[in-house]
């Protein structure tokens, strides 16, 4: 019988939890990053969750985290605990090994989730390797020639900007984001839809192309995750590999590593 690993993101807007069985990604769920959450809340909507999909909670064999919201890292250990009966790992801490040199000046201010989206697309598509992760912030990630996380950018998530144009303009509406089949918006909410929208894609192969022309990434693929890419990717010809899961599977990854060595 193949080891399940639960792994969880645990993001700005959202947490992202999946459970493998073997290599395989067996279901996943999300929950919203409510700062105020309290473990009983989290214990009780994880044991939902195993409930809801006809997993047992008591058959993980390892929880490995990656976490950008402090506030949450405690809540979430003491409801895998009392649901899994297991501790977490958390990307970031010092016994978790993640086998890819930081080339940051700081590597503690990388997100975790950054450095498993490097290692997740390392591992499957080699280096050099561009990630581009759009959810509450835009960021893209390098991967060196040399297989190292290089760095990268970070700015506004498309939705972000755009909720942040409308707070602070009295008279703009609340729109979502959509693809506008016009450029030119003939009443505001058009134009708020098309500029937002053609703003991000051009952005992006803007970078994407920008960030070809660097010295040793020519031929590096780009490899696209996050909520809101699907929004984007039909007029993002640069993008070579659409993988909503990556995040997980460098999770799984390391999870698959960890916990065969604590054994």
């Amino acid at each position: 019988m193949n080891e399940k690993l639960l792994v969880v993101d645990i993001g700005n807007t959202q947490m992202v939890f999946g459970l493998f069985e073997g290599d395989e990604l067996m279901t996943h769920w999300r929950l919203s990053s409510e700062r105020q959450l309290t473990s009983d809340e989290l214990a009780w909507q994880l044991h939902g969750m195993f409930e809801q999909s006809a997993q047992a909670a008591d058959q993980v064999a390892g929880i490995m985290v990656a976490s950008v919201v402090p506030h949450l890292d405690v809540p979430l250990a003491d409801a895998c605990e009392r649901i899994c009966g297991k501790q977490p790992a958390f990307v970031g801490a010092s016994d978790v090994k993640i086998g890819m040199a930081v080339d940051y000046k700081n590597p503690r201010e990388v997100g975790a989730d950054r450095i498993v989206n490097a290692i997740a697309a390392r591992e499957l598509f080699g280096a050099p390797a561009i990630v581009l992760d759009c959810g509450t912030a835009t960021t893209f990630d390098m991967v060196s020639p040399q297989g190292h996380y290089a760095g990268g950018l970070i700015l506004p998530g498309i939705e972000l900007a755009l909720a942040a144009l409308c707070r602070r303009a009295a008279k703009l509406p609340e729109v979502s984001i959509k693809r506008s089949e016009v450029l030119i918006g003939r009443d505001t909410t058009t134009s708020l839809q098309s500029g937002s929208y053609w703003a991000a894609v051009d952005a992006m192969s803007g970078l994407i192309k920008r960030l070809r022309r660097e010295s040793g990434y020519q031929d590096a693929p780009v490899i696209a995750t996050g909520g809101l890419i699907s929004l984007l990717i039909a007029d993002l010809p640069e993008i070579d590999h659409h993988l909503p899961y990556l995040t997980l599977s460098g999770l799984h990854m390391l999870a698959k590593k960890h916990f065969a060595l604590a054994h």
